[in-house]
């Protein structure tokens, strides 16, 4: 029962770490100071040698060999090919089903790539996440009965251009898949914080070398 176990957990682990590598890999790369579009560049790089191991592995078990420098380099190919597809179509494409309004769609689209990835990866085993707020401008806040905010990573980030915060819905849902999200986002390198003061929602956000301390 142990060793069925231990097999199981080990093919769970080696089928999400390229997805842990992706994301995880884009937070770090972000965090040193790497420019939005060039962390996510950075993260694909690494993540397809992951699927390069994992090609050549998978390779060497049906063919008995290696290969020659022509199969080396399609493999590298695919394996570029594969993860560079997924994450453009995740940082892309956001489906309005999991937004609180059709008017988040603008919305999705100012927020930092790094986000918008980890939020699409997300979807794919949790199809009733809602966002329910993401862009904001100083007047939002007097509209939403609190007071206006100088500095908010809700507001775009001179430094890169984007949005570093996102608000998820948590009402209606049970709190252990709530804990799950919110221990998700950490793992994957984001600040999360549990807010009530506008509704229950849980605030994601993504440092910002403007203000590194804010969250």
């Amino acid at each position: 029962m142990l060793s069925f176990i231990y097999h199981t957990l080990k093919y769970v682990f080696l089928l999400i770490a390229p997805f842990i590598m992706l994301i995880r890999g884009a937070t770090y790369f972000h965090g040193h100071l790497f420019p939005s579009w060039l962390s996510l560049a950075a993260s694909v790089t690494a993540t397809a040698i992951i699927m390069f191991v994992y090609f050549s592995f998978f390779y060497g078990k049906l063919t008995g060999r290696f290969g020659n420098f022509n199969t080396f380099k399609r493999r590298a190919f695919i394996a570029f090919v594969f993860v560079a597809v997924y994450c453009l179509q995740g940082v892309l494409f956001f489906s309005v089903n999991n937004m609180k309004n059709p008017k988040l769609k603008n919305e999705i689209s100012s927020l930092h790539p790094v986000l918008r990835l980890s939020l699409s990866t997300l979807v794919f085993v949790d199809r009733d996440l809602i966002i329910t707020d993401a862009s904001r401008i100083p007047e939002d806040y007097k509209k939403m009965g609190l007071k206006s905010k100088k500095a908010s990573l809700h507001y775009k980030q001179k430094s890169s251009g984007y949005v570093h915060a996102v608000d998820l819905r948590t009402k209606g849902r049970s709190e252990v898949k709530n804990s799950l999200v919110k221990y998700y986002f950490k793992l994957m390198g984001f600040n999360t914080l549990r807010h009530t003061g506008t509704g229950d929602h849980l605030h994601i956000s993504l440092l910002s070398h403007d203000r590194p301390g804010a969250k």
